[in-house]
C-alpha cells in the first residue's frame, strides 16, 4: 500500500472566497463578509423494528440553516428586517459563495443557497473595547445547488 498524503498546498484558504447576495433581482458583492456557514441537517424519524432491540432511523426531509457575519457598514439586511416589521412582507433572497484558492489543486467550488430568509440579526451595536462593528445574521434556506464542485485531488481515487 502506497503512502499517499495530501499536499499542504491543497488545503483551501478560508480567506479566498467571494460572496454575492441577490435580493429582488439586485446582486450585491458582499465584500464586507467576514464569516459564513451554511448547514444541512436531515430530519429523521425513529423506527421500532420487530426482532431488534435498537431503533432504526428513516430520513424524512432536511432543513437548511446558516449564519453570516459581516462588518457592519451596509444596511441592506437592516432594510429587509425593517420592511418585514413595517409591512409583514417577508423577503427571500439568494446567497452565492465561491471558494477559490489558486494554489490548491482542489480548484473552485461554488454553492448557491436559494430562498434564504432572515431569522434575525443585530440592528445596532457598539463596544468601547472593541475594534470594528459587526452584524451577525441568522437565516434559513429552502434549496441549494453546487454548480461548481471541487476537483478530486490526486490520490483520492
Amino acid at each position: 500500500m502506497a503512502n499517499i498524503t495530501m499536499n499542504a498546498k491543497d488545503a483551501v484558504s478560508a480567506k479566498l472566497a467571494e460572496c454575492y447576495v441577490t435580493i429582488e433581482g439586485r446582486r450585491y458583492l458582499l465584500m464586507q463578509g467576514k464569516d459564513f456557514e451554511a448547514n444541512f441537517e436531515k430530519t429523521k424519524q425513529e423506527i421500532n423494528i420487530l426482532g431488534k432491540t435498537g431503533t432504526g432511523n428513516k430520513s424524512t426531509g432536511w432543513k437548511g440553516t446558516g449564519t453570516l457575519t459581516i462588518y457592519k457598514n451596509t444596511s441592506i439586511f437592516d432594510k429587509l428586517m425593517e420592511r418585514y416589521k413595517n409591512t409583514g412582507e417577508d423577503i427571500y433572497f439568494d446567497i452565492q459563495v465561491t471558494n477559490n484558492d489558486p494554489t490548491s489543486a482542489a480548484g473552485i467550488c461554488t454553492m448557491v443557497f436559494k430562498d434564504c430568509n432572515i431569522d434575525g440579526g443585530v440592528l445596532a451595536a457598539f463596544d468601547v473595547d472593541g475594534e470594528f462593528l459587526e452584524q451577525e445574521i441568522n437565516f434559513t434556506f429552502e434549496d441549494f445547488s453546487n454548480p461548481t464542485g471541487f476537483t478530486m485531488l490526486a490520490g483520492m481515487e
